[in-house]
């Protein structure tokens, strides 16, 4: 019941996602003629053509029903700045967001564990301070800003890592430290809090009690008490960190879906917009789908009531 359950609620919320953006696009003001035909030479009858070859002339009902037959087929749609078919634009710049969210998530995921981990164990030492430091860092610095500091120090001082591009593992490094140390700030905060409430339970009193070491009590039990706040935090950043990359691909002129997203919009390219958001909302429930399954691996509570 549990796996069926999230699996339903998983489609529920993709649907609700396809509606929410047909919506919001559709009474967005502006045209997407606006942009395709020179408004020195187009007359009223070349748009109202135009209008009738898009579509989107149509009642709201119509366009959807319309785009939800042809995406069933796999047909997503061509941009309308240059007749490209939307998915293989998507299928060509996807995976260097993919990489860099992965990347980003796993750096966020190992910092902010073993800092919020030594942050509770040292509680109120040097250990602890530089690890809330660090996590008042992540959840204080915008994106952007940090980014640009690493460029500075990491680039154009260090000369370690190139400033911008997306070719090569390098390119990819700080560009991941970027985001990733905004989700360690996150998730530093959470396993430290969760830690601390964890040590103080009863059922760590009975462990030493009964002779365990300090570090099984900690990093066996305590630990894997406090993963499941800190796995389902990490699924949620990964879907922020999707959302970020349009900034930081932007920041570093990284070519992924985050720079497509950007130019969609600002000229109003519709089946871009749209086949991009489906795909990011399509990752972000599929994480959230192997999140939700994980707690019947970490928690055998929740294995039993599935």
């Amino acid at each position: 019941m549990f796996i069926a359950g999230r699996i339903l609620s998983s489609l529920l919320v993709i649907a609700g996602t396809l509606v929410l953006v047909f919506a919001i696009l559709y009474v967005l003001p502006g045209d997407p003629t606006d942009t395709m035909l020179d408004p020195s030479v187009a007359t009223p009858e070349m748009v109202a053509n135009l209008k009738h070859q898009l579509g989107t002339d149509q009642p709201f009902y119509i366009q959807f029903s319309r785009y939800i037959s042809d995406m069933v087929r796999g047909d997503f749609g061509n941009s309308l700045l240059n007749s490209e078919p939307v998915l293989n634009k998507i299928i060509d710049h996807f995976p260097a967001t993919l990489a860099l969210t992965a990347v980003s998530a796993l750096v966020a995921a190992v910092f902010g564990l073993v800092l919020g981990v030594l942050s509770a164990i040292h509680r109120n030492g040097p250990i602890d301070l530089i690890a809330r430091v660090v996590g008042l860092f992540g959840i204080s610095m915008p994106t952007f800003w940090s980014g640009i500091l690493l460029i500075v120090l990491f680039s154009l001082n260090l000369g370690w890592f190139p400033a911008m591009g997306s070719g090569g593992w390098k390119t990819l490094v700080l560009p991941a430290l970027t985001l990733g140390i905004v989700g360690a700030g996150f998730i530093v905060r959470m396993v430290r809090s969760s830690m601390l409430d964890i040590i103080n339970e009863h059922f760590m009193l009975t462990l030493r009690a009964k002779g365990l070491s300090e570090r099984i009590v900690m990093y066996k039990h305590a630990l894997r008490n406090a993963l499941i706040p800190a796995v389902t935090m990490v699924g949620m950043l990964i879907g922020e960190m999707l959302a970020g990359t349009v900034v930081i691909e932007t920041v570093f002129s990284r070519q992924g879906i985050g720079r497509i997203m950007s130019d969609a919009l600002m000229a109003k390219d519709l089946p871009v917009v749209q086949g991009v958001i489906f795909f990011t909302a399509l990752i972000y429930v599929i994480v959230n789908l192997l999140v939700d399954l994980s707690y019947t691996v970490i928690d055998p509570r929740v294995r039993r009531s599935t």
